[in-house]
């Protein structure tokens, strides 16, 4: 056989070799990521999935100051309907997320589901909770996704201003609403919590004059040995969060929420943070109380 020959057809095995082996092991922040496929992938579709993980990688280690788990495997589902995700902790932090085997448009697959990798990662950097606190896993995951992207150059804050306007009303109290922790329908788990994180966003700025935000308080908890892989009370999850931002903010505004169906005034919150929508058009009002706050919550 010519050596020519054997030589292409030992690129085209090792070229193979490497799509169905299905491993890649990637570093963001300090943390190894290891990323293996379900399934037979071209090198197109695995060169998107490695760029679409790296970028929500870098979002995530951007807002949190460094990348939640020292290591993290990640498992892509390929085939079926993309967009679905879960992360756990209980054998070390794992991410199993659908995606689909083709590109559309240049683009992985995901079925219009781009977030849901950065979604996921978030989830590394909260200790697991009891089942009643669930609106806190999801909501948190739902506020600082995109607030991440902004902040690592993937999304606009006008874009993320106006989905978070559409999107709060849902996490309001609804008939027969027993507050956060014994409601567990879908709009008050995601966007219920995600309400709770704005409030404590906003609250520790305006008590801090800016020094500190949210992400103050996440990142004394990561700080504090609490992600993925840990399960704590969610009194213990608060009370160290309130600490590190130097600010009581978090526990008060969970006593409140808790077990109330506390209605919040969305629409003058958004004037008081200098939102104004007409239309399809976002605009922002710089003389607005707390228009220093809105951009604060989204600058790195």
């Amino acid at each position: 056989m010519p050596r020519l020959f054997v030589s292409s057809c030992l690129a085209l095995a090792l070229a193979a070799a490497r799509v169905s082996a299905q491993s890649v092991a990637l570093a963001a922040g300090g943390a190894t990521l290891d990323l293996t496929f379900s399934g037979a992938v071209s090198p197109p579709v695995q060169a998107a999935a490695v760029a679409w993980t790296e970028r929500a990688a870098k979002a995530v280690t951007v807002y949190y100051g460094r990348f939640p788990v020292a290591h993290v495997r990640i498992l892509l589902r390929v085939g079926g309907r993309p967009g679905s995700g879960r992360t756990s902790g209980d054998d070390g932090a794992r991410i199993s997320v659908a995606v689909g085997s083709e590109l559309r448009h240049g683009q992985l697959d995901l079925g219009g589901d781009d977030w849901i990798m950065t979604h996921e990662m978030v989830h590394l950097a909260l200790p697991g909770v009891q089942r009643e606190h669930h609106w806190l896993e999801e909501g948190l995951a739902t506020y600082v996704e995109p607030i991440a992207r902004v902040r690592a150059g993937e999304l606009s804050a006008e874009g993320v201003w106006a989905d978070m306007m559409e999107g709060m009303p849902r996490g309001e109290p609804g008939p027969g609403d027993r507050g956060l922790d014994g409601t567990p329908t879908w709009g008050r788990t995601y966007w219920g919590g995600a309400m709770y994180c704005l409030l404590a966003d906003v609250g520790f700025r305006e008590a801090t004059h800016n020094r500190a935000g949210l992400e103050t308080a996440l990142r004394g908890i990561l700080q504090a040995g609490g992600n993925i892989e840990q399960d704590w009370p969610i009194e213990r999850v608060l009370a160290v969060g309130d600490r590190s931002a130097g600010a009581a903010v978090l526990q008060p505004l969970y006593q409140r929420m808790r077990s109330d169906p506390i209605p919040v005034d969305l629409d003058g919150l958004w004037l008081r943070l200098g939102l104004r929508r007409q239309g399809g058009t976002m605009s922002f009002d710089d003389s607005a109380p707390l228009a220093a706050v809105r951009r604060a919550i989204m600058s790195p």
